[in-house]
């Protein structure tokens, strides 16, 4: 590039090329002047007149047409490459138009981005700066108002008590020179406050006013440029420092730091604690407590648990108080309160059917139901409680509880009488009292509830409803037409005659004991049954007995806790709640309860959680303590008698809670001295493969009540030789087990006497002994038999004969009157006059 006479010539390329040459004249551009070797041509502005005297415009396609235009061309350079030269100088710089542009925008973002950061540093400053001389004014205005406060109290009390002047103290004095320089501070502040060119607020001695740590915290929390740019806040102090830096404020106004008062707590102790945890309930430093028991002798960190006398020392030197509390304290939260009168309202009441079995009870709540439920029944017999709700023509609502009548379901029918309030005794008319009704009275007494007697199935021929009455007599139970205080009632089921009469005197029973129960109270209920349900999970049959149980409501029930997830009444229906007296079915539970577990409804699952692991460690470490009470006698003793004893293991399964615990209370009355039934698990719920490994390695059959193995637990029980027995009478199970214990009873050898020998002569015989020369006196004598040697009446020898000869021959028998010769197995001290006793033993097998 070079300029000419005031010509900018740029250069195509060259000696050949040609050369675009641009005139410039005052620094504004007039035409476009290319230069060949052999011709000039001047290229007008585009889209211009003739006579148009503006700036021409440089392009591309004028210099190419320039250069087309012009009559002859260089040699070796084509329009085209000349064109194509143009175009890429032309596109050169435009490019560098528009990054010289880019760039300028570029740097103007950056400038108005760090005026924009500057600012908002300024401002934060600004507000800081502000924040603190608010704080800063306050704190002194607070500390001349306690100093003045201070002094005159002080003056007050001067003229109360006029005493000597004292010099003041060196506290006092320290207190008031302070005070004093931040009041000095502060005027020489507030004079030095001014505005300065650019209107920012000045303080020149500020820094002096403010101290060493005043400093550090403003300059922790100002912003930085990194943390601005980075959009990060400063650091701010927290209302809780400002509040204890106007408390040391005020304390050093106030004479120099004074310790608060020691405060004294009231501290829970459990009966172990860990130290770390004392400390917390102290509020104290973990390690003073640690210092506190080595100084006592105890070497222990903060993470050990100490007694609860141990404790209480440390507690007691620390100044404060302790209060005893136990692990059964968390039951407190069930406790039950006493009802207000004007709270109570009627419940209808809850009646119990009881009798002996096949006397009719289930059929005759048939009957009041209108329902048919004992043809569901296996056997005819009821196997678990029932709890019926039953509404009378006259309007009446009577909860009913079926209680099974069979002997094994003892303790089911005590539980169906403790949650009662009235109990029917059911005695059939043609069978009269049997035990297990004499067993219901007893339940019945010892529950302390009413009873009214239904004499069943009077409508049989022969049926004797007065000797009925008459056998009652014998067990303290007198009723009406005896001049007694028992109602009594004669039905029939199958007729239906007397069912009024009776719905009548249970009403009648009822309205005497006038039940109340307050429905708006947290509810409490007995389990009257629960099961294992394959959909559903575990299920509990519930009698509320007061309160109101509502789905949502949280529960613990024995060792189990759960949620109410749904309620369903004897119907089949879900209901939102049950009120007193109702009994329903709850689902929700996180385990299968014990039947007769109360249920209480608390506030909090937490609550809930925390007394159903209570009652589990609790009943943990009772079963621990009976184990671990027996000594080291005791326990070889009971290892030597255990040797003698044979055992047969079960492993049980059934449908429902009380089922399992009949069953398992029916196979332990079984034994006797030699050999009993050893019950290794039972539950409830079908038969899994748990309970089959179980069942193998004790070599013990599974026996299933009204359930059934699964697919798994079937497979494994052919797998390992496993014997699965399925029932749904509790009268065939408890035979068969009968029967397989008998087996193991040694059988009965008896002793059956068929013969007496006496001795006439010895002889000796070479090879055999002495052989005996008898005469049977009695009986006859037998080769297999047994044989006792007897002398003057006294018992020498017992075994067994070597030989037995009539003549020379030998044989099998000798009767009586007939001679022979005898020889002892192992035996020669015979003599003459001794009477030899011959008998047989016969085994006989035992059953229990």
């Amino acid at each position: 590039m070079s300029d000419t006479d005031g010509k900018k010539t740029l250069g195509l390329g060259g000696n050949r090329s040609g050369q675009v040459k641009q005139s410039f004249s005052h620094g504004r551009t007039k035409n476009v002047v290319v230069e060949t070797k052999r011709k000039r041509v001047v290229v007008p502005k585009p889209g211009a007149a003739a006579g148009d005297k503006s700036r021409p415009t440089v392009t591309p396609q004028n210099a190419a047409k320039a250069v087309a235009s012009s009559s002859k061309r260089p040699a070796g350079i084509s329009d085209a490459e000349m064109e194509r030269r143009l175009k890429a100088l032309a596109a050169a710089k435009a490019r560098e138009a528009e990054e010289a542009e880019a760039r300028a925008a570029e740097e103007k973002a950056r400038e108005e981005e760090r005026e924009r950061r500057r600012a908002e540093a300024e401002a934060k400053e600004r507000e800081e700066r502000e924040r603190e001389e608010l704080l800063r004014a306050k704190e002194e205005e607070e500390a001349r108002k306690a100093e003045e406060a201070r002094l005159r109290a002080q003056k007050k009390e001067e003229v109360r008590k006029p005493e000597p002047a004292k010099e003041a103290s060196p506290a006092d004095a320290a207190a008031a020179q302070a005070a004093a320089s931040r009041a000095e501070t502060k005027g020489v502040s507030n004079r030095g406050a001014g505005r300065n060119e650019r209107g920012r607020e000045t303080r020149p001695d500020d820094r002096d006013s403010r101290g060493k740590g005043d400093r550090n915290n403003r300059r922790s929390g100002k912003l930085s440029v990194t943390s601005a740019l980075e959009g990060e806040g400063g650091r701010q102090r927290s209302l809780a420092a400002m509040k204890r830096k106007q408390e040391r404020a005020k304390q050093k106004a106030m004479g120099g730091a004074q310790r608060a008062e020691k405060q004294a707590r009231e501290v829970q102790l459990p009966e172990t604690i860990v130290v770390q945890e004392l400390a917390n309930r102290m509020a104290e430093r973990a390690a003073d407590v640690v210092k506190s028991l080595m100084q006592m002798g105890m070497m222990v960190n903060m993470n050990q648990p100490i007694d609860a006398d141990t404790a209480e020392l440390v507690i007691e030197e620390f100044g404060h108080k302790a209060v005893r509390v136990s692990d059964a304290d968390v039951e407190q939260v069930i406790d039950t309160v006493d009802d207000k009168a004007e709270d109570l309202q009627s419940r209808p009441p809850i009646i119990t059917i009881m009798g002996h079995v096949d006397h009719g009870k289930t059929s005759l709540l048939d009957a009041i139901r209108k329902a048919n439920v004992v043809s569901g029944e296996a056997g005819g017999i009821t196997q678990h409680i029932g709890a019926y709700q039953v509404k009378t023509d006259s309007g009446a609502v009577l909860s009913f509880l079926d209680t099974p009548g069979h002997a094994a379901f003892t303790s089911m029918r005590a539980r169906g009488a403790n949650v009662t309030d009235i109990v029917v005794l059911v005695v059939a008319a043609d069978d009269a009292v049997m035990p297990q009704t004499v067993e219901a009275i007893n339940h019945a007494k010892a529950a302390k509830v009413p009873m009214i007697v239904a004499i069943n199935k009077i409508d049989k021929p022969e049926a004797n409803a007065q000797k009925v009455r008459t056998d009652l007599l014998q067990h303290e139970v007198i009723v009406e037409q005896l001049s007694g205080d028992v109602q009594d009632v004669e039905v029939s089921a199958q007729t239906g005659q007397g069912l009024d009469a009776l719905l009548e005197a249970i009403a009648l029973q009822a309205e005497i004991l006038e039940l109340k129960a307050n429905p708006d109270r947290a509810a409490q209920g007995a389990v009257i049954e629960a099961k294992l349900d394959v959909g559903r999970g575990p299920v509990a049959t519930v009698l509320v007995q007061n309160g109101t149980l509502r789905r949502g409501d949280i529960f613990v029930v024995g060792e189990q806790w759960g949620k109410v997830r749904a309620l369903i009444n004897d119907q089949g229906d879900r209901v939102d709640e049950a009120g007193p007296s109702v009994p329903v079915e709850v689902l929700g539970l996180n385990g299968t309860p014990e039947a007769g577990d109360v249920l209480n409804v608390v506030e909090t699952e937490a609550q809930a959680r925390e007394i159903a692991e209570y009652r589990q460690e609790a009943a943990k470490d009772k079963r621990a303590a009976a184990g671990a009470a027996v000594t080291l006698d005791q326990m070889l003793a009971q290892a030597k008698a255990d040797e003698n004893v044979a055992e047969l293991p079960v492993v049980v399964k059934a449908d429902v809670q009380g089922s399992a615990e009949a069953i398992v209370q029916a196979l332990e009355k079984l034994g006797n001295d030699e050999v009993r039934i050893r019950v290794l698990h039972y539950g409830v719920g079908a038969i899994t493969e748990s309970d089959v490994g179980l069942a193998e390695a004790s070599r013990a059959p599974v026996i299933g009540f009204n359930v059934r193995a699964n697919a798994p637990a079937r497979n494994s029980a052919n797998q390992k030789g496993v014997e699965i027995r399925y029932y749904s009478i509790i009268y065939d199970l408890v035979d068969d087990i009968k029967a397989a214990a008998s087996g193991l009873l040694s059988a009965e050898v008896r002793e059956n006497f068929i013969g007496y020998a006496e001795i006439r002569e010895v002889f000796k015989v070479t090879g055999v002994g002495k052989v005996a020369g008898c005469l049977v006196t009695e009986g006859v004598a037998r080769r297999s038999a047994g044989v006792r040697l007897l002398r003057d009446n006294v018992v020498i020898h017992e075994g067994t004969l070597k030989t037995l000869k009539r003549f020379k021959d030998e044989v099998k028998e000798v009767q009586s009157g007939q001679e022979c010769g005898m020889a002892f197995e192992n035996y020669d001290d015979i003599r003459q006059g001794d009477v030899i006793e011959i008998f047989e033993r016969e085994e006989i097998e035992r059953t229990l």
